[in-house]
């Protein structure tokens, strides 16, 4: 938490006329989504800048791009809270609400937070499928799916992408969170997230009941 808003007092040079919004970042989108997108945390510079999950960082440029082209977005770039981006069938959360040093939530901050993620997800009353963007937020996915009843099969499938699972709440699915760390060395292309978020969108259509 205090190093969230020490990054938003000392700034990124390319940002220093910018206000941070140094605070935890909410889930956006669509109140009636269909698909949830789960990621692993606030970028520093992005979502921790911007005040919206996957915005303004090279993350969220790879996301919306892909909802866009999936038809989930109505446009492919989100900038800012005030951009024009919005969400149709699909809602964007994160498992850790604030910027973690280095992009590495410790286990006590993924404990803090998965109350936040349980309550999206019991809002989202309309969530049939969700996405888990990391090992990370898969962890936290089949946490909060176990605790309400509807646990991954035992034993659990380990986190890949493109992996499938399906549960009595949601289908889940796999995919490598687009980071550039994955996105840079080629672990994760443009065609790779478009078959996830394609096959969310099959799901989702097709799905009128929970499975």
């Amino acid at each position: 938490m205090a190093w969230r808003e020490q990054v938003a007092h000392e700034k990124r040079a390319a940002f220093r006329d910018e206000d941070y919004w140094g605070r935890p970042v909410p889930g956006f989108g669509d109140p009636a989504a269909r698909v949830l997108v789960v990621g692993l945390a606030p970028a520093a510079h992005g979502g921790n800048r911007t005040g919206r999950v996957f915005t303004g960082d090279r993350s969220g440029d790879w996301l919306y791009a892909a909802l866009h082209r999936a038809g989930f977005a109505n446009q492919a770039r989100s900038t800012g809270r005030g951009d024009g981006l919005l969400l149709d069938g699909a809602y964007v959360t994160a498992a850790v609400r604030c910027a973690p040093p280095a992009n590495r939530p410790t286990p006590e901050e993924r404990d803090r937070c998965v109350p936040f993620f349980a309550r999206e997800l019991e809002l989202l009353t309309d969530v049939r499928v969700v996405v888990a963007l990391g090992g990370f937020a898969y962890e936290v996915v089949a946490r909060v799916l176990g605790a309400v009843g509807a646990p991954l099969p035992s034993p659990r499938p380990r986190f890949a992408h493109g992996l499938e699972v399906t549960t009595t709440r949601a289908r889940v699915l796999g995919c490598y969170h687009p980071s550039q760390q994955n996105t840079f060395t080629g672990r994760l292309t443009e065609p790779m997230l478009d078959a996830v978020f394609g096959r969310a969108a099959e799901l989702a259509s097709g799905l009128r009941s929970r499975p």
